[in-house]
């Protein structure tokens, strides 16, 4: 796979494509990243890339026709471009997945006030890492670039893309622990000790329901649950009601009990 991430800033960059999973999936030859310079798309005397918005207000606007230009050098038949906006869908596992089957994406990455709306005609979607405002698309690239190598195969586990959050189950990924066994008062689950593979898998089944009911408890409403998973989430709702009487769950929504 290859990504191209066209931005003002592609020093930015280089230290992000050489180090960890994405450094060692370019090393072994997985995937081929480039930060492109917007700026090597300029024309004119003073080869600038953005203005004044018309009718006024602050900041600069990244121009069309510069854009156009980058865009339409790195497009091939099999290219995907995909532009980092606040206003453009949410960035889910999902899209990720979906995104990873691509053979070249090309990432906008906008900067100053934003981009000429008519650059939305030349991309083929838009994509929000979430509702908040960055100072450019850099940030918002990386992500994307992030997810997307992990997902190509071989580069890491197929176990472990299975077991991460927002993945096959829709679920968050169940806690993990490692030593000390002990921390103050706070100890690893003895189904983690047990040696037993069933155990620990019903455990871990059961907390990756438990964790997304109690952090991001948005994420079941999407999800058609089990009977089982329906009657844990009964279960969660009650002793967080107290109507199941003493003996609930610790602050970390542990049952004390070790059932």
């Amino acid at each position: 796979m290859r990504i191209d991430v066209l931005t003002l800033f592609p020093e930015i960059f280089a230290p992000l494509f050489s180090h960890s999973i994405v450094g060692r999936a370019v090393d072994q030859g997985q995937i081929e990243l480039a930060a492109r310079d917007i700026r090597g798309y300029a024309q004119g005397r003073h080869r600038s890339v953005d203005d004044t918005p018309y009718g006024g207000g602050p900041g600069m606007v990244l121009r069309v026709d510069v854009l156009a230009r980058a865009i339409a050098d790195l497009r091939t038949d099999g290219s995907h471009v995909v532009l980092l906006d606040p206003a453009g869908r949410r960035l889910t596992q999902e899209t990720v997945l979906r995104l990873a089957q691509k053979s070249h994406l090309v990432l906008v990455a906008g900067h100053y006030e934003g981009v000429d709306q008519r650059v939305e005609s030349l991309v083929d979607e838009q994509l929000s890492i979430g509702d908040f405002i960055l100072s450019g698309g850099e940030a918002a690239a990386w992500a994307v670039v992030d997810a997307v190598t992990r997902c190509q195969p071989g580069v890491i586990s197929e176990d472990s893309l299975l077991e991460e959050s927002f993945s096959s189950s829709g679920l968050l990924e169940a806690p993990q622990y490692t030593r000390p066994r002990r921390f103050g008062d706070l100890e690893v689950p003895t189904e983690l000790l047990s040696g037993d593979h069933q155990a620990i898998f019903a455990w871990r089944q059961r907390e990756a329901l438990r964790r997304t009911w109690r952090l991001r408890p948005d994420l079941l409403q999407g999800l058609e649950l089990s009977p089982w998973q329906r009657a844990l989430v009964q279960t969660f709702e009650q002793r967080m009601n107290g109507s199941m009487g003493p003996g609930g769950s610790d602050r970390d929504g542990h049952e004390n009990s070790g059932d």
